[in-house]
């Protein structure tokens, strides 16, 4: 007969609790079972407590006023940046919307340019209002607008402004969280070149590049011009630092009439051009396309992602919850909840820019996607 045979429940019980807090005091958790209906069902307590939930933030009646006040109190000379990051509840007071990824807003006023900086997070800008967003990335200098896509890539020197008369607020997505959980993390500000022999310390970057060298090199599908090096930055992203909307809209204009995929009606992502990859290693970036009208059938991935109605207005059912949306918001999808949109205009199409880290499921042999049929039937779709 084994000890805890022998003691009877309330001695058992208080045997139990004795244990639980010598080893607590001892900086070690258990892992066995006891009863899975009180505190110590081990099996569910050594998973992470926090976890991200469905959530949406509304970029009209939240983010833009917030914005706009920041703006009014936050000065360039009293810091560099001036962005409202959001905060999942379920990660709070972790700085995510989901696991992997962190999302900002930044508001720049007119004629403002930020000192150069890099770091080790991989990054993206998506240019939301303003025609003279500013980004310079590793000696290109680029002016971009609404629907612009802005590498900064891992440790590429670059700094953030307005070149223009009218405010300008872009959208950012980081793989912040991840590199932060790897302890990867860091931030650089000492930016220098080298003239006449010294490094001197310098407030914006020399431009190496033409202003439109991405779009002049890389603009053409297909096409690798052989006379340029593309090993840019470190090498391990896309050496195209700017996707422009109007392109994208385009090819999202010429595939309308696709019957495109159940699940995700019609998507396109963002790709290195030199080899069809992903424009970092890990994550990836999508413009999706629901047509007047469409619905999605129900999906379920262990990629987590953030999603931002950039066109036209519906909603979505996340983890059972729906969630209406509106041009700018923000809406995070964890991994492993059922996601499903719909475009509730007969006339005119939403488009959502989407934010995924399946490129590190990948790498780790650990992505999975499944869908439902129109009859609920669950298939493995990858």
């Amino acid at each position: 007969m084994s000890s805890a045979q022998k003691l009877d429940g309330s001695n058992l019980q208080a045997a139990l609790d004795k244990l639980h807090a010598d080893v607590a005091s001892h900086n070690m958790a258990p892992y066995w079972v006891v009863d899975r209906s009180v505190k110590n069902d081990e099996d569910t307590r050594i998973r992470d407590t926090r976890q991200a939930i469905p959530f949406s933030w509304t970029y009209k009646q939240d983010i833009e006023p917030l914005l706009y006040r920041s703006a009014e109190l936050i000065t360039t000379e009293s810091s560099e940046r001036r962005s409202l990051v959001l905060v999942n509840p379920g990660l709070a007071p972790k700085r995510a919307v989901v696991s992997t990824l962190y999302v900002a807003y930044r508001l720049n006023d007119p004629n403002e340019i930020m000192p150069p900086h890099r770091h080790s997070p991989n990054a993206i800008r998506l240019g939301l209002s303003g025609h003279q967003n500013f980004t310079g990335v590793e000696g290109e200098n680029i002016t971009f607008g609404p629907g612009d896509l802005v590498l900064t890539p891992h440790d590429t020197w670059h700094n953030h402004g307005n070149r223009g008369s009218e405010n300008a607020i872009n959208l950012s997505v980081l793989d912040l969280p991840l590199v932060e959980t790897l302890c990867a993390m860091y931030f650089e500000h000492d930016y220098t070149e080298e003239e006449e022999g010294k490094r001197v310390r310098r407030v914006m970057q020399s431009e190496r590049f033409p202003e439109n060298y991405s779009q002049t090199i890389y603009g053409s599908g297909g096409l690798k011009p052989r006379f340029v090096s593309h090993n840019r930055g470190t090498g391990f992203a896309s050496p195209m630092y700017v996707y422009r909307w109007d392109m994208m809209r385009e090819a999202l204009e010429r595939a309308k009439n696709w019957d495109g995929d159940a699940h995700e009606a019609l998507m396109i992502e963002y790709v290195d051009p030199t080899n069809g990859q992903s424009i970092f290693r890990t994550m990836t970036f999508f413009m999706q396309m629901l047509r007047p009208g469409e619905k999605t059938l129900p999906l379920k991935q262990n990629a987590s992602l953030t999603v931002s109605p950039f066109e036209g207005s519906g909603y979505s059912i996340v983890g059972g919850k729906r969630i209406d949306w509106a041009p700018f918001d923000t809406m995070a999808v964890p991994g492993g909840e059922w996601c499903e949109h719909v475009n509730t205009s007969d006339k005119d199409p939403a488009i959502l820019f989407v934010a995924s880290d399946e490129p590190t499921l990948k790498a780790l042999a650990l992505y999975q996607k499944h869908g439902k049929t129109k009859t609920g039937e669950i298939v493995r779709l990858a």
